[in-house]
């Protein structure tokens, strides 16, 4: 089986593509365009390591470049998709809307319109939590009215889902969207806030506390999500309801403030804390009902936020070391 993963050196990507390497028969490509947004060489070193496996074939590219993705697509004769790549970060398409556009807009519908051309058998692609918007009624639920997105990341996020319906409804093009809820872990994002309170902490460094900590977030060990993954490779949609949407997280939001101090704990140290007013495109709480995806793998998460954090710090630590 051939499969690709795009945004294959991002930190959901690279743990995707480890865990379907261990399997046998399967052939792992990957493309990847090694944007700047954030530090460069983690996503070498990531990249690093899933080239030593010989059954993973790489191109560094865009998937903006459709004459690229046709061709690609026409010379591996890919059997499933795992669309992960997109311009992350709710926070920075406020400043640089044009790239949010042109990745998840337009590269979106690169990648989609090839893979109904070619005849993929199932097409696996990356949501995001924040479609939820502004809604209070907790926890959020796949079935949930959605049509107040507060970030443009989260409009392009919401508009994939609705193009990928279409495909499905008007080509039977079998889709799965993913909402993934702030994964965290190892080679985890410098840009999230577990990589920056434990450096910053670290180093003896001020770490911004928005909104006075009062907010809640859904976190999800990557290991839980990548396994939801490997769990819903291989149970396609039948083309009568070829599109369906899950939520991916632990389903148990903690409050940021409780989140701080997990980590002060794990380290040993007190942070330093600057409080500042609630962020443009920061939603109060994040709270998946996981109840769906549960029945549909029949897994549950296995690892709880405090040995999550710490198993990202011993990471940290390692990786500085190297």
């Amino acid at each position: 089986m051939n499969i690709l993963v795009t945004g294959c050196a991002g930190f959901i990507g690279y743990h995707l593509v480890n865990k379907l390497l261990k399997k046998k028969n399967y052939k792992i490509y990957g493309i990847d365009n090694l944007n700047n947004y954030y530090d460069v060489k983690l996503k070498k070193n990531r990249l690093a390591n899933l080239k030593r496996n010989q059954k993973f074939k790489f191109y560094k590219n865009d998937i903006t470049n459709l004459k690229f993705v046709e061709k690609n697509f026409k010379e591996n004769k890919y059997d499933i998709v795992f669309h992960l790549a997109a311009q992350a970060g709710v926070r920075y398409s406020f400043f640089k809307p044009s790239i949010y556009i042109d990745t998840n807009i337009f590269g979106f519908l690169n990648v989609i319109e090839v893979s109904r051309k070619n005849k993929i058998k199932h097409f696996i692609f990356a949501s995001s939590s924040s479609v939820y918007g502004g809604l209070k009624k907790y926890p959020f639920k796949e079935n949930q009215k959605l049509e107040n997105p507060i970030s443009l990341y989260a409009s392009t996020k919401l508009e994939n889902e609705s193009i990928a319906k279409l495909y499905s409804k008007n080509f039977a093009l079998p889709c799965t969207a993913i909402r993934f809820f702030t994964v965290y872990g190892p080679f985890g994002r410098p840009d999230m806030s577990l990589y920056k309170f434990v450096e910053n902490i670290t180093k003896n460094k001020k770490i911004e506390l928005f909104n006075n900590g009062n907010h809640y977030r859904d976190f999800t060990y990557i290991d839980d999500a990548i396994e939801y993954l490997n769990k819903i490779l291989n149970k396609i949609p039948n083309t009568n309801n070829s599109f369906r949407v899950f939520n991916i997280a632990s389903g148990k939001p903690t409050k940021i403030l409780n989140y701080i101090k997990i980590i002060e704990d794990k380290l040993g140290l007190k942070s330093k804390v600057v409080c500042k007013e609630r962020q443009k495109g920061d939603v109060f709480k994040t709270h998946a009902d996981v109840t769906k995806i549960s029945k549909f793998t029949n897994y549950h998460p296995k690892t709880d936020l405090s040995k999550g954090i710490e198993k990202f710090i011993n990471w940290y630590n390692h990786y500085l070391s190297i």
